[in-house]
């Protein structure tokens, strides 16, 4: 395994642990971290959003294109902002998964 499949690995399993971590028991449906520190008003949703731009940062040590990464910061931008209204932000929150997609973005990339 490469140092690049490697980091790419870690970064997976950090959006995984942010967007994706646990199961909702009768609906199947998964939410991370992000999702339920998100209840905490508006701090929580800037806390999650230090964790998110670390993703941003490995991307651009890995050489993500600019675009790219403007990109992931702008996805990491809405989670934030959006995330932090009461309520409707909880909800963004659970189905936007911005890490999930920051991750593709950069894997799609680097290919």
């Amino acid at each position: 395994m490469t140092d690049v499949e490697r980091r790419l690995d870690r970064m997976d399993g950090i959006a995984h642990l942010l967007d994706e971590a646990v199961e909702l028991p009768v609906v199947g449906y998964r939410v991370g971290i992000d999702g339920i520190v998100g209840f905490l008003p508006v701090a929580g949703d800037w806390l999650t959003a230090l964790f998110s731009l670390y993703l941003v940062v490995e991307a651009a040590r890995l050489g993500v294109g600019k675009l790219t990464l403007c990109r992931m910061a702008c996805n990491v931008l809405v989670d934030a902002v959006l995330g932090s209204v009461p309520l409707l932000g909880d909800l963004f929150d659970v189905v936007w998964k911005a890490n999930v997609k920051n991750v593709e973005l950069a894997r799609r990339d680097l290919q």
